[in-house]
């Protein structure tokens, strides 16, 4: 039987190889992100893989999840008289928390997964390697654009999240629980303010840069095989989604610290 204590050691000492793997890796893309030279062309047709394409399932989710929220904050509501405030919690719980996070685990199914999957055939069908031997970086040419495209639009799709969650919200308020539709649009308008917004922004900015990070990661990381590239594909996945909600809530709780 292997010493408990031995096996215990192993496993912190790994963890904390890989953690400063993925470090390196993260300021080596930074690195090539934030200095010249940039690749516009691969910059815009990242994003619009990342930012347009995306589009569709982030808006479905933002209206599921926005009605949702507004069912079950009448349901809470109405056991003390508090229905009126439906559309106050709906506009703060998804400017603030919602609208980034779910637009962040959907980008971390679909964009870090496929981000993994192409970087890792690059890898094992030896592409990479060929780009290196003619002297370009593949930090600067293949991950530091997708870097920048997911660091620009996971923003932008944050702000359409928001709007259709808080739209989703007015529907079922205003169409299955009789709210008056001025008076909700108002009230949301009058509640909502740039602090919230901004909140939500600063999170979408880490998150865009979390998901690209991990989808290129693992990818570089690949093994040979269509095993290795699976694999590496729902690693970069399930990592994203965890970093997301773990560095949600460290940024919730700095917010609320100083007063943001």
């Amino acid at each position: 039987m292997a010493n408990p204590f031995q096996f215990t050691g192993h496993i912190t000492l790994g963890l904390f190889a890989e953690i400063g793997r993925l470090a390196v890796f993260a300021g080596r893309v930074n690195g090539a992100a934030f200095t010249p030279r940039w690749y516009g062309g691969e910059i815009l047709r990242q994003m619009v893989r990342i930012g347009f394409y995306s589009l569709p399932v982030v808006g479905l989710s933002a209206v599921f999840i926005g009605a949702a929220l507004a069912l079950n904050i009448y349901e809470g509501g109405s056991r003390y008289g508090a229905e009126q405030f439906v559309p106050n919690i709906v506009v703060l719980g998804i400017s603030r928390e919602l609208g980034a996070v779910i637009t962040g685990l959907m980008l971390a199914g679909r964009v870090s997964a496929g981000i993994a999957a192409e970087i890792g055939a690059m890898r094992v069908t030896e592409q990479i390697d060929a780009l290196e031997t003619l002297s370009a970086s593949r930090y600067r040419y293949l991950y530091a654009p997708r870097f920048l495209a997911a660091v620009f639009t996971l923003p932008l799709l944050v702000v359409a999240a928001n709007i259709i969650g808080v739209m989703g919200g007015w529907l079922v308020s205003v169409y299955g629980l009789g709210f008056d539709s001025t008076v909700y649009l108002r009230n949301t308008i009058d509640f909502v303010t740039r602090e919230d917004i901004l909140v939500g922004l600063i999170k979408a900015v880490l998150f865009g840069g979390i998901i690209a990070i991990m989808g290129c990661y693992q990818g570089d990381r690949s093994q040979a095989g269509a095993t290795g590239v699976g694999r590496a594909a729902t690693l970069s996945m399930v990592g994203a989604a965890v970093l997301v909600l773990a560095f949600n809530y460290v940024l919730s709780t700095l917010f609320v610290e100083i007063g943001l």
